[in-house]
């Protein structure tokens, strides 16, 4: 089963990183109930950026560990990576 690393903008244009093995699925529980995080719980609405998938949890967890270790300009240039066409 795939898992996805994310990154979401949240409404104070801060950034969250996440895991998570249903994307769609966690996406609501950060924007819509009481038991998604805290840190996104009240920053609402928040909105996916980025996501990669990747084979394992155990991989994910390595990933979304790699992300959060980058600054903010990193963060955003990967983000900006992932939208820019590819030739």
């Amino acid at each position: 089963m795939p898992h996805f690393v994310y990154i979401l903008e949240c409404a104070d244009g801060s950034l969250y990183t996440g895991s998570t093995n249903d994307l769609e699925k966690r996406l609501h529980k950060h924007n819509n109930l009481k038991s998604g995080a805290h840190y996104t719980k009240i920053r609402r609405p928040v909105t996916l950026v980025y996501s990669e998938t990747v084979t394992t949890f155990a991989e994910a967890r390595a990933r979304e560990a790699e992300i959060k270790r980058l600054d903010r300009e990193k963060k955003l240039a990967l983000v900006a990576s992932a939208l820019t066409p590819r030739l």
